[in-house]
C-alpha cells in the first residue's frame, strides 16, 4: 500500500482528498502545519506528497526545497490556489513533479498520482548500466543526475524524465499529445502547451544555442526527436 503525506490546511479539502484516496487503496497520512509536515517526512518512509502551498509556519514551497535535499527521490504534487503561470513555474523548479491549481477534479488529482508512481516504477526497474551518454551528455535514471561535457545540469523531476525518455528513443518523432501520454502519463486537452514550455526550458539548458537546437529538434508539423546518435555525437 502506498504512504501518502498530505499537507493540507483546510480541513473540508483535506477530508475530501483523504476519502476518495484511500478509496483507490492509498494510505493517507494528513498534516495541517508546515513545521510538524517536516518533521513528517523524517520520521518515516513515504512514496509521495501532495502539498499545499500556503500552510502556517513553514511554507509548501520551503517544504519542496527541504524535500529535494534529501538523499532519496520522493515524489511531490502541489495543490495550490495559486494558479498563474509564474507560481506553476516556480512549483515546478523548486522540484515539484506536478502542480494542480486549485479548484481541481478529484479524479484528475488521482490521474497524476497514478501516472506518477508509473514513471516512479519506471525508472526504479533501471539498473546502474542503463546510464545513457549522448551529444556530451549523461544521465543517470537512479540518481536523476545529468551532466552535460562533464558539468552537472539543474534539471526539474519532469524536465529529467522528458530528457530520460527522448534519449531513450534517438530519432524518434513524437507529437505533443505521444509526448503527454508517455512522459506526463496522461492526456488532458489544453494540456499541449505545455510540453512546448518544458521542452524549451530543457532546450535553454542543454543545448549551445537553444533558438537553434541539435540535440531536441522540431520536425515541423510532426512533433519532436531527440538527434540521431553518431560518431561525433557519442562524447
Amino acid at each position: 500500500m502506498k504512504q501518502i503525506l498530505l499537507v493540507e490546511d483546510d480541513s473540508d479539502i483535506a477530508s475530501l482528498l483523504r476519502l476518495n484516496l484511500e478509496d483507490e487503496g492509498y494510505a493517507i497520512t494528513h498534516e495541517a502545519d508546515g513545521a510538524r509536515a517536516l518533521e513528517r517526512i523524517d520520521q518515516a518512509h513515504w512514496d509521495a506528497v501532495i502539498l499545499d502551498l500556503m500552510l502556517p509556519n513553514v511554507d509548501g514551497l520551503e517544504i519542496c526545497r527541504r524535500i529535494r535535499q534529501l538523499t532519496r527521490y520522493l515524489p511531490i504534487i502541489i495543490i495550490s490556489a495559486r494558479s498563474s503561470e509564474t507560481d506553476r513555474i516556480t512549483g515546478l523548479e523548486t522540484g515539484a513533479d506536478d502542480y494542480l491549481a486549485k479548484p481541481f477534479s478529484v479524479q484528475e488529482l488521482i490521474a497524476r498520482i497514478k501516472a506518477l508512481f508509473r514513471r516512479q516504477q519506471a525508472m526504479g526497474q533501471a539498473q546502474t548500466n542503463d546510464t545513457i551518454s549522448a551529444h556530451g551528455l549523461t544521465l543517470d535514471p537512479l540518481s536523476r543526475n545529468v551532466r552535460l561535457h562533464g558539468k552537472d545540469v539543474d534539471l526539474t523531476p519532469r524536465e529529467f524524465e522528458l530528457l530520460w525518455f527522448f534519449a531513450r528513443h534517438p530519432g524518434e518523432v513524437f507529437s505533443r499529445l505521444a509526448l503527454l501520454e508517455q512522459v506526463w502519463g496522461y492526456q488532458h486537452e489544453g494540456y499541449e502547451h505545455t510540453v512546448n514550455t518544458h521542452i524549451n526550458r530543457l532546450r535553454i539548458k542543454i543545448e549551445k544555442d537553444a533558438a537553434e537546437p541539435e540535440i531536441i529538434r522540431t520536425v515541423w508539423g510532426k512533433g519532436y526527436k531527440f538527434a540521431e546518435l553518431n560518431h561525433d555525437a557519442t562524447s
